[in-house]
C-alpha cells in the first residue's frame, strides 16, 4: 500500500483559502443586507411598482401689483388601465367609441389599446384634452372599465405674448437635459421644464413636486392593481418688480409704432428694479403647451422670434450718447459751459465736411442749448477740445462695453469706440473718428438696457445698479424663500456742477428742444432724443428719459428704441411718455392720467380654466 499522506503545509494553505472564501462571502452578505440594503430594496420596489406621473402646478408669476401673469390650469389626459382580458370585438368597440370624441385615428387608437391589453400595461392614449372632450370621455368610463381621465397641471399664459421675453417658456426635455436630470426623481422623460427667460433661470424654484398614480406590477411588468394616487406639491410663486400698467403701456406703444420692432426698458433709478421690459417681435409662450385645437386661434407667424432686442440688440446710440460726451467735455475743463460755438449747419474737418442734423444751422450755441437742441456742430467743436480719449473714458465709466448683469441669458456688452483700442491694434485715429464718436456714431454700440442704465445713472447721481426683476419668491406654504435686493455695480464720479448742467440740458430738451412731446403735467421730465444711422435701411429712433414729481428722487428711468423709427422725437418719445404716465399714475394729477388706464393686453382667446368633474383622478 502506498502512503499518499498530504503534507501539513498544503493542508494549512487549503484551510487558509477556505477561510478567505468564507470571509469574502460574509463581507458580501453584509454589503447586501446592511450597507446596501436600502439601495437594493429601492430597486426591488421600483421593479414592483410603476408610476403614471401627474405634473405638479408650476409656481405662479405675478407683477408688482399682483396681476397673475403666469398660472397653471387643469390639463386632462386619457389613460387606459387594462384589467381582465378583453376580446378583440370588445377592444374594437372601445376604440371606436373613444376615437369619435378624441378625433383620433381609429386604427392607431385600436392598436394602442390592444397592445396595452396584451401586455397588461397602462397606456396614455391622449393628453391636453379640451374640457368639452374630457366631459364626453368621462361618461364613457361607466361603459368601458379601465378607461380613466386624470387631471394634471398645465402652464397657462393668460395674456399671450405679454412680457414673453422676460418670462420665457417651457417645453419637453431634450436628451441632453434628460441626461443632466435623469437622477432627479422629480423629472421623467416627458417632463416639461423652463427653456428661456425667467422660466429657465428659476426652474428649481418654479418646479413643484409631481404626484402620480402608483401601480403594482408582477415580475413580468403586468398590472396587478392601482396602489394609490399621491398629491403633488405646487412650486413657489414669484413676484416680479414689473409694473403691469407700465408694461402694458410699453407694449401697446411699441406695437403701434411705425415698425412694431424695438425695445423698451424702464428701471427704478433708486434700486435698479425693472419696471417694464419689452422686446419686439415677441412670441406667445402658449404655443408650447396648447393642444392642436387650441392653437388654431393663434396668429400665424408668432411662433418663436427668440432674439431679445432689449439685451442682445446692439445699435449705434446716436444723440443719446451726447450725455456721455457732455460729461467728458465739462469734466475736461477745456470748454466753459457758457462758451458758444457757431453752427452754420456743417463742420469743416479739412478732408471732409460733417453736417448737423439741422441743415439751416443753430447759430451760436452754448452747452445747455447745444444739448437741448442736440446740435451736432456744438459737439463736434467741444469734442475736439476735450479729446477722444476723455470721451472713451467716460463711456467706460457709463459701463458701455459691459453687460448690465441682469439675470437673463445671452446679454451682449455693446462696444466702446475710442483711440485706446485703435492704439492696441496699432491703427490710426483720425479727426473724423472723434467727430463720429462725439455724436454716438462710428463703432459705438449700445443695447437698450445699457441705455436705460445710462439715464438712470443721471437721475440718481451716477450709480449703476444691477437690474433685477424678481422682488420675492414665496413657497407654496407661504414661507419667504428669496427677497430681491439692490446691488451697486459702479458709480460715475462727476463734479456736482457737471451733473447740474447735464440735468439742466436734459430738462431743456423736453421744455423747448427735441423732446417736447414728452411733457407731462405735474411731473418734471428730463430726456434726450437720438437718431442712429442705419446702413441697412431707415434710421433707428431713441429716447431716454427720467421723471421726478414734487422734487422727490426719480422713481422711473426709461429707454425706448424703435427700429427704423427714423426720428426719436416722433417715434420714441410718445412711448416713453405713456410708460412714465402709467408708472406714476398714483402721483400725477387726476386730470392728467391716461384716458384708459391700461391693464395687461388681452391675449388669444383661450378656454378659461375648467372645473374638474367628479370621478376624475387628481385634484388641483
Amino acid at each position: 500500500m502506498i502512503d499518499r499522506q498530504i503534507p501539513q503545509e498544503r493542508l494549512d494553505f487549503l484551510w487558509l483559502l477556505a477561510y478567505a472564501a468564507a470571509l469574502v462571502f460574509i463581507l458580501r452578505l453584509v454589503n447586501l443586507q446592511v450597507l446596501g440594503g436600502a439601495h437594493y430594496r429601492e430597486i426591488a420596489e421600483k421593479n414592483r411598482t410603476q408610476i403614471i406621473a401627474q405634473a405638479a402646478p408650476r409656481g405662479r408669476i405675478f407683477s408688482s401689483d399682483e396681476v397673475a401673469l403666469v398660472t397653471s390650469k387643469p390639463s386632462f389626459s386619457l389613460i387606459y388601465f387594462p384589467g381582465q382580458a378583453k376580446t378583440v370585438p370588445e377592444i374594437d368597440r372601445m376604440a371606436r367609441a373613444l376615437a369619435r370624441p378624441l378625433g383620433a385615428d381609429y386604427e392607431a387608437l385600436r392598436k394602442s389599446i390592444y397592445k396595452a391589453a396584451s401586455r397588461e400595461k397602462p397606456v396614455r392614449l391622449a393628453e391636453n384634452l379640451p374640457p368639452k372632450i374630457m366631459l364626453a370621455l368621462s361618461e364613457l368610463k361607466a361603459v368601458y372599465p379601465g378607461v380613466d381621465v386624470i387631471v394634471e397641471a398645465r402652464r397657462y399664459y393668460p395674456f399671450g405674448a405679454y412680457l414673453s421675453h422676460l418670462v420665457g417658456y417651457i417645453g419637453k426635455m431634450d436628451p441632453r437635459e434628460w441626461a443632466s436630470r435623469s437622477k432627479d426623481k422629480n423629472y421623467s422623460m416627458d417632463s416639461r421644464l423652463g427653456k428661456a427667460g425667467l422660466e429657465q433661470m428659476y426652474e428649481r424654484e418654479l418646479k413643484g413636486k409631481d404626484g402620480g398614480i402608483y401601480l403594482e406590477v408582477d415580475s413580468r411588468g403586468k398590472l396587478n392593481r392601482v396602489l394609490e394616487s399621491r398629491k403633488w406639491v405646487p412650486g413657489a410663486d414669484i413676484f416680479l418688480t414689473i409694473d403691469s400698467k407700465a408694461q402694458a403701456a410699453a407694449e401697446e406703444g411699441l406695437q403701434k409704432s411705425v415698425s412694431g420692432k424695438g425695445a423698451v426698458v424702464a428701471l427704478d433709478p433708486r434700486t435698479g428694479a425693472v419696471l417694464a421690459f419689452v422686446s419686439m417681435p415677441d412670441y406667445d409662450p402658449n404655443m408650447f403647451v396648447l393642444s392642436g385645437a387650441e392653437k388654431e386661434g393663434l396668429a400665424a407667424g408668432k411662433i418663436l422670434p427668440e432674439f431679445n432686442v432689449a439685451l442682445q440688440g446692439s445699435y449705434p446710440p446716436g444723440s443719446i450718447f451726447k450725455i456721455v460726451t457732455a460729461a467728458a467735455v465739462l469734466e475736461s475743463g477745456r470748454v466753459r459751459p457758457d462758451e458758444k460755438f457757431h453752427c452754420p449747419g456743417w463742420y469743416d474737418a479739412g478732408s471732409r465736411v460733417f453736417k448737423c442734423w439741422e441743415k439751416k444751422g443753430h447759430g451760436d450755441v452754448a452747452f445747455v442749448e447745444g444739448l437741448s437742441k442736440s446740435c451736432d456742430v456744438y459737439f463736434y467743436n467741444a469734442s475736439q477740445r476735450a479729446g477722444a480719449l476723455a470721451i472713451e473714458r467716460q463711456a467706460r465709466a457709463f459701463r458701455l462695453g459691459q453687460i448690465s448683469g441682469i439675470q437673463l441669458p445671452g446679454e451682449k456688452p455693446g462696444n466702446v469706440f475710442g483711440p485706446s483700442l485703435r492704439a492696441a491694434r496699432k491703427s490710426y485715429w483720425f479727426i473724423g473718428d472723434t467727430l463720429n464718436q462725439a455724436i454716438g456714431q462710428g463703432e459705438t454700440l449700445m443695447t437698450p438696457i445699457q441705455a436705460a442704465g445710462e439715464i438712470a445713472a443721471v437721475a440718481n447721481g451716477g450709480i449703476f445698479h444691477r437690474p433685477y426683476y424678481v422682488d420675492r419668491v414665496v413657497k407654496s406654504d407661504g414661507q419667504l424663500f428669496y427677497k430681491g435686493e439692490p446691488r451697486t455695480l459702479s458709480r460715475v464720479e462727476l463734479k456736482d456742477g457737471t451733473w447740474e448742467l447735464i440735468r439742466e440740458g436734459l430738462r431743456s430738451v423736453v421744455l423747448e428742444g427735441t423732446g417736447q412731446a414728452a411733457k407731462i403735467a405735474g411731473a418734471e421730465i428730463y430726456g434726450k432724443t437720438g437718431t442712429a444711422q442705419n446702413p441697412q435701411g431707415k434710421d433707428h429712433a431713441w429716447f431716454v428719459a427720467y421723471a421726478t414729481v414734487n422734487n422727490e428722487p426719480a422713481k422711473i428711468a426709461v429707454a425706448v428704441l424703435v427700429e427704423h423709427g427714423e426720428h426719436g422725437a416722433s417715434a420714441a418719445v410718445p412711448i416713453a411718455k405713456a410708460v412714465i404716465e402709467a408708472a406714476l399714475r398714483a402721483e400725477l394729477p387726476s386730470g392728467n392720467k391716461r384716458a384708459a388706464d391700461p391693464g395687461p393686453p388681452q391675449g388669444p382667446k383661450l378656454p378659461p380654466p375648467a372645473a374638474v368633474p367628479a370621478g376624475v383622478r387628481g385634484i388641483l
